[in-house]
């Protein structure tokens, strides 16, 4: 990708909506890019098919639900307006479209900006529990996924790039070419499979990235084993990064998401943003 043209932003009733609007603007204006706001859920009468009863009463408390929910969140997008966020352009799917029409729209973006399920939380925003991963396995877009923490709204100075020789680590890197191209910093990790050189897997991605204006620092972090998602987040941590650019791994079975470890534990305990690719 060699440039961020159009960044897709989901947004719902949550309270990091906000959030996802502010970073993604910084990104826009730090890129020159446009910001496709989409309100995008599962329709009430979908979620509670049977929890609400049968009958005109259960028709309007649900049509109350729906109008709740989305009034809050183009409350959010107008304050974020009003603020100064003119890149944003507001859009929802209709009543009738399943939230497939959000992956179909990731398509047509270069970056596509989710938040990261809070753990214990139920479905009362309409986003299903697996939205994550099936928006970034579905679409294959690049995705940036915010943690629920919350995180400072600024363009990424340092960056991290989790690295192995994977086409799903080479598509991120490619993603993330024009935000390493303005980092401060980027720091390059990995962890060898058994058998291999430690430095089989980076003296060739630091060459890339020379050719791009990249200059990387390399750490080679010993061998890989099954708490590897730890050992990253430890390491941006250390590193004090901003941002993690990475792969991600898994396939579906039967509607089913199966992930990779690595990616599994990103998206339970993140605590930066994180771009990553399927």
């Amino acid at each position: 990708m060699s440039a961020l043209k159009t960044l897709l932003v989901h947004l719902d009733a949550s309270p990091t909506g906000l959030a996802r609007l502010t970073l993604a603007h910084q990104w826009a204006t730090q890129h020159d890019s446009l910001v496709s706001v989409l309100y995008a859920t599962t329709p009430a009468d979908l979620l509670y098919p049977l929890g609400f009863g049968t009958g005109y009463e259960a028709a309007a408390l649900l049509d109350d639900l729906e109008a709740t929910r989305r009034n809050h969140a183009k409350g959010l997008f107008d304050s974020a307006v009003a603020s100064g966020m003119t890149r944003l352009q507001w859009s929802e799917l209709g009543r009738q479209e399943s939230l497939s029409a959000f992956v179909e729209q990731a398509f047509y973006a270069d970056l596509v900006v989710l938040g990261q399920r809070e753990p214990e939380s139920v479905s009362s925003q309409g986003v299903p529990a697996d939205f994550v991963e099936w928006v970034v396995m579905d679409s294959g877009k690049p995705t940036l996924v915010l943690p629920y923490i919350g995180v400072d709204a600024q363009p990424a100075r340092k960056v991290l790039v989790a690295w192995k020789p994977s086409r799903e680590s080479a598509r991120a890197v490619a993603a993330a070419l024009p935000l390493l191209q303005a980092a401060a910093q980027v720091d390059v990790v990995w962890w060898h499979e058994p058998g291999r050189s430690a430095d089989d897997a980076s003296v060739a991605l630091l060459a890339y990235l020379q050719r791009h204006g990249i200059s990387a620092i390399a750490h080679a972090c010993g061998e890989a084993s099954a708490e590897m998602g730890d050992l990253l987040l430890s390491r941006c941590s250390d590193l004090a990064s901003d941002l993690l650019v990475m792969g991600c791994y898994g396939h579906t079975r039967a509607r089913e998401w199966v992930l990779g470890g690595v990616t599994r534990t990103l998206l339970r305990s993140m605590t930066l943003p994180v771009l990553m690719v399927h």
